[in-house]
């Protein structure tokens, strides 16, 4: 579906702009959600733990627009970051229409006592916050009929590697976890989409520039520009799954194939 279609057909049905809520909207992937969304007119709420991006990103988005960009500094990775953001927007009367759950962050290291802290920082923040959002945004939607919910998963979901321990599990979960809810928030018109991008050029993975731009060039490393249209396009239609890409169809069941062996002998050599 045509983004300005969507648009158009939302306001005539429910007679308001649509608010975004983008967690981890100032820089990388949640940016390019927000970018996107502004420019066919939706209202944002934009959430990260970067204050200064965030005024930054605001005043990008609000630049010859005629929009509301609302920010709220926020750490998402607390027990009760969920609870305190949804109660901000219960204070400042903002009906979220479009959850994006993006925020996240990764580490590539073998799972110690000395990284625990930033393990269970990185289950907060991608498996207790996002499930918290999606019930508590969730069940306003379900009231009014209608609403969109993005979970950020990833192609790592089917590849438990060594040294992302934590995060391919928690990316597990938020597929299984948006693919589930999916049924049970469709007969309510809330659409659940499940987002399993490849390798994307954001600094997330901390990879030095020049090995970005050479992965975006033979294809094995996608932009953030196309994986948000492919995403927003499949909410749109309220798809269960978006996986785009040709590494997301070959590269899983390939890894598979390794022998357990060969595995041990990689690990050693790059941990």
């Amino acid at each position: 579906m045509n983004k300005t279609k969507w648009f158009n057909r939302f306001q005539e049905a429910y007679g308001h702009l649509p608010w975004a809520l983008v967690t981890g909207g100032s820089s990388g992937m949640g940016l390019e959600y927000a970018r996107q969304l502004a420019e066919i007119g939706c209202n944002l709420l934009l959430v990260s733990n970067q204050e200064a991006e965030l005024q930054k990103a605001a005043e990008e988005l609000k630049h010859d627009r005629e929009i509301q960009v609302v920010t709220h500094y926020q750490n998402l990775a607390t027990e009760t970051a969920a609870e305190e953001l949804f109660a901000f927007c219960q204070s400042e009367h903002l009906q979220i229409d479009i959850l994006i759950n993006n925020a996240g962050m990764f580490f590539f290291e073998e799972l110690t006592t000395e990284n625990e802290a930033k393990a269970l920082t990185m289950l907060r923040l991608h498996v207790l916050t996002p499930s918290r959002l999606c019930i508590l945004f969730g069940e306003e939607m379900k009231k009014r009929g209608y609403g969109y919910l993005i979970n950020m998963s990833s192609m790592a979901a089917t590849l438990p590697c060594p040294g992302i321990t934590i995060y391919s599990a928690t990316k597990a979960y938020l597929k299984s976890f948006g693919k589930s809810l999916y049924y049970e928030m469709r007969p309510y018109g809330v659409g659940v989409t499940t987002v399993c991008p490849a390798a994307i050029a954001t600094p997330l993975y901390k990879l030095k520039p020049n090995l970005l731009k050479f992965g975006v060039k033979i294809g094995l490393i996608g932009t953030p520009q196309w994986l948000v249209r492919k995403a927003l396009k499949g909410m749109m239609k309220k798809k269960r799954v978006v996986k785009p890409g040709f590494m997301n169809r070959y590269l899983p069941p390939l890894i598979a194939l390794l022998p357990h062996g060969l595995v041990d002998k990689l690990w050693q050599k790059f941990k």
